[in-house]
């Protein structure tokens, strides 16, 4: 199971240069298969709202959450010692050690654009490297 970063959904929803290459990744890895992390969610709620894009926010959580069941995962409080951690051992911002400890806890391979992962343990996988797997 893939956890899917906040900047590979913003990549599709707001048609940037690799949209077309997150496209094919969500037209072939079924929607079980691919997880969100709450705090990914409510980033990119912040990032659409900033853009006055709060349909395109709407849109996307029926879609991805509501209709294709997309897994919403997140952290509970007791987990944020590991996720210090995490942002202490690899040099990460509170964001990627959210996604990072989420990663770890649920056994998920990281799905990112984020170069920052790739000094971690777990590393990750562009779209890309997952449909070419």
């Amino acid at each position: 199971m893939y956890l899917v970063d906040t900047n590979v959904w913003l990549e599709r929803l707001l048609d940037q240069e690799h949209s077309d290459e997150v496209g094919r990744l969500l037209a072939r890895v079924t929607p079980e298969q691919l997880g969100i992390t709450d705090f990914a969610l409510h980033s990119i709620g912040v990032v659409l709202s900033r853009l006055q894009r709060m349909d395109v926010l709407l849109r996307f959580v029926q879609d991805v959450l509501v209709d294709a069941a997309v897994v919403l995962i997140r952290l509970e409080p007791p987990d944020l010692q590991r996720l210090t951690e995490v942002a202490e051992q690899f040099r990460l911002d509170f964001d990627d050690a959210y996604q990072y400890t989420a990663a770890e806890k649920n056994g998920l391979t990281i799905v990112s654009f984020d170069h920052d992962f790739d000094r971690t343990e777990r590393g990750k996988r562009t779209p890309e490297e997952v449909l070419g797997a």
